[in-house]
């Protein structure tokens, strides 16, 4: 990344600059995909040869053919690389075949580029932007590393400007980095260490023996987890973004203080729900054509969101979880009842979403059903035992800072800093707290690299979907 940073702004042009910036990011896949960054580039060359014709055909009836040409060929890749195995094992299991599964190995972020490929063709074709008439420049948009293997899925329309027109900045790339710094924080410092204590309590299996106690710290701590690793990620991906001049939105916005489940997923990986929004349900009618019909189309975008997620069941279980709970807050109104009842609703919307990532953690429905039950005691569990006692004890810390880190106390304090006149680098005050702010950064950046020398548990969840 030095280097590439480096020699990119060595370049003169920026189309130089660009044709560089896709060679860094095809250099990066393969790095760990010496042959699926093969794939990638099919999926670039198809979805470009599908813009063409959809700026070309846009508005006619011709086009719409297209756009279901091109759904077959990026959803085509997806299920061959990421579903063929379990279709063939649930055909297997329903049927009692005995069908041979295919053992593909997943591409890392297929689910991603191929989004962001979708979204390029189908923005076109909708005159929300124009196509690009040269390959490489739908292949950086579709390969640029930052945001490559684990999101945010950015797009088309976001960017488009961008890709030929924006102007680096020496505030974009400072906040960049301070973005980044953030986001390796999380990541290395917090999320690795509840991985440790998630790990421990869910894979030791027999949760009918574990203690109440214990089974939601292993909840809690996955829950933390989960947050801090795709959202650190996500911040470093927007700060790296940021460094080369690009401006992609932010991911998530503080979703454990969420006062419904629909507010939460307004929150929580935006965007994925925005994507989902603009082109399944809106498409399929929303919530235009009644009652029922806005059902099925929530019933389909839940299934999907927990399809692409993972080829389990229990992903599929996950998606039609939340289904269930937004149906029942938009039929009852409790979407805006929830919101009056501060705390109360806070801790009922975050105990469904530690049971939901519980789901979404075990490896097969059976677990995961067993783990719940062991949070609520259903086998006679103990209150508490030398695990919940240990893991307590030793994440105090963690837990601590987690907690505030999932509110957002900075930047409320910053606020109230700023209608008193306190700026970062402006007058007395401000160069002080520009100070503080900037030590607190380096101390983060340098425990997290110390963290990375030493070889801790590293972990990265969203590498699986």
């Amino acid at each position: 990344m030095p280097l590439t940073l480096l020699i990119y702004y060595l370049l003169p042009w920026r189309t130089v600059r660009n044709r560089f910036l896709l060679l860094m990011s095809l250099i990066f896949y393969a790095w760990g995909e010496p042959l699926y960054v093969l794939l990638m580039m099919a999926c670039i060359c198809g979805n470009w040869a599908f813009g063409l014709l959809a700026g070309r055909w846009r508005g006619e009836k011709r086009g719409m053919l297209l756009l279901a040409a091109m759904l077959v060929f990026d959803l085509g890749l997806l299920a061959v690389f990421k579903y063929a195995g379990f279709a063939v094992s649930t055909v297997n299991s329903l049927l009692g075949l005995a069908l041979p599964v295919p053992r593909v190995v997943l591409p890392i972020g297929i689910s991603f580029f191929i989004f962001q490929g979708i979204s390029y063709v189908i923005d076109v074709w909708r005159g929300e932007a124009e196509q690009r008439r040269n390959v490489l420049d739908v292949g950086l948009y579709i390969a640029f590393f930052p945001q490559l293997i684990a999101g945010p899925i950015v797009r088309y329309n976001t960017i488009a400007a961008e890709i030929s027109g924006r102007r680096e900045t020496w505030d974009d790339f400072v906040s960049g980095i301070e973005l980044f710094i953030i986001g390796l924080g999380k990541k290395v410092l917090l999320a690795n260490n509840f991985a440790i204590a998630a790990d421990k309590i869910f894979d030791t299996g027999g949760y009918e023996s574990i203690s109440i106690g214990a089974a939601w710290v292993g909840a809690a701590a996955y829950t933390l987890q989960i947050y801090f690793d795709f959202g650190g990620y996500s911040d470093m991906a927007v700060g790296l973004g940021r460094m080369f001049g690009f401006h992609f939105l932010p991911n998530f916005n503080y979703p454990y203080i969420a006062r419904s489940v629909t507010d939460f997923w307004r929150r929580w990986h935006m965007s994925l729900s925005q994507w989902f929004r603009d082109y399944v349900y809106i498409p399929l009618g929303g919530n235009r054509r009644g009652t029922a019909r806005m059902l099925l189309n929530l019933l389909a975008v839940w299934l999907l969101t927990g399809l692409w997620h993972g080829a389990n069941w229990t992903f599929v279980l996950w998606g039609l979880y939340y289904f269930v709970f937004l149906v029942a807050e938009k039929l009852t109104g409790l979407a805006k009842v929830l919101p009056r009842l501060p705390l109360i609703s806070n801790l009922l919307v975050l105990v469904i979403v530690m049971i939901g990532w519980v789901l979404f953690r075990a490896p097969d429905v059976d677990a995961a059903f067993a783990y719940i039950g062991a949070m609520f005691g259903v086998f006679g569990n103990p209150p508490v035992d030398e695990t919940f006692f240990f893991q307590t004890s030793e994440n105090a810390v963690h837990f601590l800072i987690a907690a505030v880190a999932c509110v957002p106390v900075l930047p409320a304090l910053g606020r109230r800093l700023a209608a008193v006149g306190i700026v970062p680098g402006q007058g007395v005050g401000g160069r002080v707290l520009g100070m503080a702010r900037d030590v607190l950064l380096l101390l983060i950046l340098l425990l997290a690299l110390a963290s990375l020398a030493k070889g801790s548990y590293n972990p990265f969840i969203y590498f699986n979907f």
